[in-house]
Parts: C-alpha cells; sequence; structure tokens
C-alpha cells in the first residue's frame, strides 16, 4: 500500500507545491489549488484528473477509482484507494495532477 509519506517524498521536490493540514486532511496545493488530497484515515486519495475522462477512468478499474462526492462532481477531480496502487503508479497521478495546476512553463523546465 502506497502511503503519504511516499506522496510527500514526490511532492517534496515540486516547484511551486506545498502541503496543508485542512480539518485533519492532509492535502498538496499550488497556490490556493488543492491538486492531491487524503481522506481522513488516508485510504483514499484524490487528485486533479480531467472532467471528460473520469468516467473511462472509473470504468476502466473500478476496483482502483471512485468518482469524486456529489459536492465535488463540479472540480476536475477523482479519488483512488491507496491499497489498490502501487508506487509507480502514485507518482504518475501524482505528477499528472501537478501538471494539472502548473503553467506549462514551470511543467516543462521540471520536467525535462
Amino acid at each position: 500500500m502506497v502511503t503519504v509519506d511516499q506522496v510527500r517524498a514526490v511532492v517534496k521536490p515540486l516547484p511551486r507545491s506545498y502541503e496543508v493540514l485542512v480539518r485533519d486532511c492532509v492535502k498538496f496545493r499550488v497556490g490556493q489549488i488543492v491538486y492531491v488530497a487524503f481522506s481522513r484515515d488516508e485510504t483514499v486519495m484524490g487528485f486533479a484528473f480531467p472532467k471528460e475522462e473520469r468516467a473511462a477512468l472509473v470504468a476502466s478499474a473500478p476496483e482502483k477509482f471512485e468518482m469524486p462526492s456529489r459536492s465535488d462532481e463540479r472540480f476536475r477531480w477523482v479519488h483512488v484507494r491507496m491499497a489498490a496502487i502501487d508506487e509507480d503508479e502514485m507518482r504518475e497521478l501524482v505528477l499528472d495532477a501537478w501538471r494539472m495546476v502548473v503553467p506549462k512553463s514551470v511543467a516543462a523546465a521540471y520536467l525535462g
């Protein structure tokens, strides 16, 4: 199972990214935009993801992914069960989410 500490290790070097604690939930932001957030028990990670693609993602692996709560459906957001992914998949999800919220030039400079 992937842990929050493993996610922190991926997020730490990302330009403009920082961690906050909101109502006992760990969240990672760029500016005021949250791009990764955890449930209180840290078993589910929410992450930025294109709205138009999330139904297909959830349908492709319903044992891993789930739609956000109704109140979050208006956002570009989806959930993943931490126990269902490995570190490589987590890294890909986190980097893609971060890339959605930073300027393209920042992402290009960091990712080469």
